[in-house]
């Protein structure tokens, strides 16, 4: 079976909002940080302890946007290959001002502000 591309509505559908463990911000701007905002990106903020992210990695690059990697709380963690992650003390203070409550945490970012998030175990599949 081939894999397809994810559609962005599938991925968001996926993931969906865990509002009762979410302490992001919907509406919210992004801290500052050291990349080009797109338009509509995708920002994953992750750590060493989240175990394999293969899946939540393969679908959020299907997703079409641009993927931002945030590796926080200073032990290096592999990314995809083709994404450079930002890591040290500015990625850690990043994740904690946007008060991430469980990595991997994904966003969803338009112009800037904090469309939907997600927080927690990626265990979805995308069909």
């Amino acid at each position: 079976m081939r894999p397809r591309r994810a559609p962005l509505l599938t991925l968001l559908l996926t993931l969906g909002v865990s509002t009762a463990e979410a302490r992001v911000r919907l509406g919210e701007a992004l801290p500052a940080h050291p990349w080009t905002a797109a338009e509509r990106e995708v920002v994953v903020v992750y750590s060493h302890d989240c175990g394999d992210l293969g899946d939540l990695w393969q679908a959020v690059l299907a997703s079409g946007l641009p993927v931002r990697a945030v590796n926080a709380e200073g032990v290096p963690s592999p990314a995809p290959a083709g994404l450079a992650p930002w890591r040290g003390e500015a990625a850690t203070a990043f994740a904690r001002k946007l008060r991430v409550g469980a990595y991997p945490t994904v966003l969803l970012v338009q112009d800037g502000r904090i469309l939907n998030a997600w927080e927690g175990t990626f265990k979805g599949t995308l069909n």
